[in-house]
């Protein structure tokens, strides 16, 4: 009983440090209206994850709007350097 309360457990702390983002290389994130999430760095470059969690291109200029009905501009194209903060801790 003790080993299943033990394995609940690891499964749990797996589980939630998945959804975890490295917040010192992030400043904030933007929900748009199509479901994707807009990563902006320290120093101002972006990177976009997609409504299902993958990280996806984006050319730089492209105009997106957020929930709030916010216009911004994609500056830069930060496809790896947002995977590593989002998917970084279970690659090989």
């Amino acid at each position: 009983m003790v080993k299943k309360i033990l394995i609940a457990v690891a499964g749990a702390m797996v589980a939630l440090s998945a959804s975890a983002v490295d917040n010192s290389k992030v400043e904030k994130s933007l929900e748009l209206k199509d479901g994707s999430t807009v990563y902006v760095f320290k120093d101002g470059k972006m990177g976009m994850e997609n409504k299902f969690g993958r990280v996806e291109a984006m050319k730089p200029g492209h105009v997106m709007e957020t929930k709030d009905g916010e216009r911004i501009i994609m500056i830069g194209n930060e496809v790896f350097r947002l995977d590593e903060v989002l998917h970084g801790w279970h690659r090989n």
